[in-house]
């Protein structure tokens, strides 16, 4: 029930506080990592219709051609850029050239990866690929966008986590590593900018499993939590980010997952473990699955 009213509230709370304003998509110019499919995919569809101006980085260079057309195709605005997020001074070039017509409004770190292997059976690239694009890609991007934003006094971060950020998975040690870390990286630089007074707003994002393909292996004991729709949650994202909530976590039953820590581990890890919440009986990945 608190859970609920704060959540509804959240955006007059955060005005209250910290004289935060509603971010507008329309006429944002928006870029979205990992945006040829998934969730940025979708993102980048939803939010170009609503009149922003577009730029989409992603390693895949067919999906991007086809996002491309799809958008131009309905007379908006939209800038692709082949950028991988593993090298950081590719990161950095490829944000050069992006700064060169204009500050980015919107930031969305959304790219990211998975391998689906038993902690033992992980190699170092695999750990390093996982690290590299869902946690250190962030600090690059942000790094390189941020300053502009705060020249601006305005502007708007968002990070794409995961509920396994919030809650550790078997199977996924270095993908939750990167994810909790994701989350802190959130946090911290949220404090950072209310210390520094900004206008400049952060949101973190942790959906549970959804279709995007990059789980498809995933067989749980129980149905308590479904796998989520890439086109719901990513409406759910565009609208958290219009109303400058801080963090969305989805379906609400994860919110569940932060009062259970408050619990002796061993009660914990036994409901993780029983509701089938911490732990699956199939979980077959492709590895380096860039979405």
């Amino acid at each position: 029930m608190i859970e609920s009213f704060l959540e509804k509230n959240e955006t007059f709370i955060a005005y209250f506080f910290h004289g935060t304003i509603m971010t507008s998509i329309s006429g944002s110019r928006i870029l979205i990592t990992g945006a040829a499919s998934g969730f940025g995919r979708l993102m980048a569809l939803q939010m170009s219709k609503r009149g922003a101006k577009m730029v989409l980085w992603d390693i895949n260079k067919e999906g991007l051609t086809s996002i491309k057309k799809e958008i131009e195709s309905q007379g908006n605005q939209v800038e692709t850029m082949i950028c991988d997020l593993r090298d950081r001074e590719e990161i950095n070039s490829c944000a050069i050239e992006v700064l060169k017509s204009g500050p980015i409004d919107i930031l969305i770190n959304n790219a990211g990866v998975v391998s689906g292997q038993k902690f033992l059976e992980l190699t170092p690239h695999q750990i390093e690929t996982t690290f590299q694009i869902n946690t250190l890609a962030h600090f690059w991007t942000t790094q390189s966008f941020l300053p502009a934003m705060l020249e601006q006094n305005k502007g708007h971060i968002v990070t794409i986590a995961s509920s396994a950020g919030m809650v550790g998975t078997s199977k996924l040690v270095d993908y939750c590593s990167s994810k909790f870390a994701a989350v802190g990286f959130d946090e911290a630089l949220r404090a950072e900018l209310r210390g520094m007074k900004s206008k400049v707003s952060t949101t973190v994002v942790c959906p549970f499993v959804a279709n995007t393909g990059m789980f498809d292996g995933v067989r749980k004991r129980f149905v308590l939590l479904p796998v989520l729709k890439q086109e719901k949650v990513a409406t759910k994202i565009i609208k958290v980010i219009e109303k400058n909530r801080r963090r969305l976590l989805m379906p609400k039953f994860v919110y569940a997952a932060l009062i259970c820590k408050l619990l002796p581990v061993w009660l914990y890890d036994w409901i993780g473990d029983t509701l089938g919440a911490v732990s699956y009986t199939h979980l077959t990945l492709p590895t380096s699955d860039l979405v």
